[in-house]
């Protein structure tokens, strides 16, 4: 599957979003044959569709406060938090190009992660019924996504600053007593995330293009 990278940077969850859609709308008409988005956000909590607002543990005023978003959006899955400590992918990818299984396309997500982390030397796992990947009873990946027309929207985030990961706290991440863990945390050592990037896609490229297949109707 032929895709075009776009890194993104730090930005807020709504402008990536609107960037989604409108590389949605590329990919549907034909101008771009898929896209895989990189970033980092601004403070956020998002809630899926099968969400439950009760698994966001702080007020509404605690969230002001710390200056965390709130958006309620169509990707599957319950609440989870993007914060600049994490690198998010999203890839609007045409599954036509690839293969029509979403369940297939999640698997190929946590192989990516997986991959990813094998170069550190960390075990990546994955548990039936646990969409995301872990390092042993701790969660560093959580993904999310949507589909239309057969083609994917929202995505992966990988955790990486360990910093970033007190406001975990403020939720029930993915409807789970889970505990979060980070690259660095992991590792024991600071991690420049753009340095990350290259390898990302580079995981991508292996899982993705390698098994490209003729269109199907």
């Amino acid at each position: 599957m032929e895709f075009q990278v776009f890194d993104l940077g730090l930005i807020s969850f709504k402008e990536a979003w609107d960037f989604q859609k409108g590389k949605l709308n590329a990919v549907k008409s034909g101008f771009l044959k898929s896209a895989l988005i990189l970033c980092r956000h601004k403070p956020v909590i998002t809630l899926g569709r099968l969400a439950r607002k009760k698994n966001i543990l702080a007020s509404p005023e605690i969230l002001k406060q710390k200056g965390i978003e709130l958006y309620e959006i169509d990707r599957g899955g319950d609440v989870t938090y993007h914060g600049p400590g994490q690198v998010t992918i999203y890839p609007v990818f045409n599954l036509h190009y690839f293969k029509k299984d979403i369940h297939l396309f999640l698997r190929k997500l946590e192989e990516v992660v997986i991959d990813f982390l094998s170069d550190f030397g960390i075990e990546g796992l994955r548990y039936a019924g646990r969409t995301g990947v872990w390092i042993g009873k701790e969660k560093i990946s959580s993904i999310g996504i949507s589909l239309k027309n057969w083609i994917t929207l929202h995505g992966v985030t990988v955790n990486i600053k360990k910093d970033d990961l007190d406001n975990f706290q403020l939720i029930r991440p993915c409807d789970m007593d889970i505990q979060m863990t980070s690259l660095e945390t992991v590792l024991g050592r600071d991690i420049n995330i753009d340095g990350l990037k290259e390898s990302i896609v580079t995981k991508f490229k292996v899982n993705f293009l390698e098994e490209c297949i003729c269109p199907q109707k």
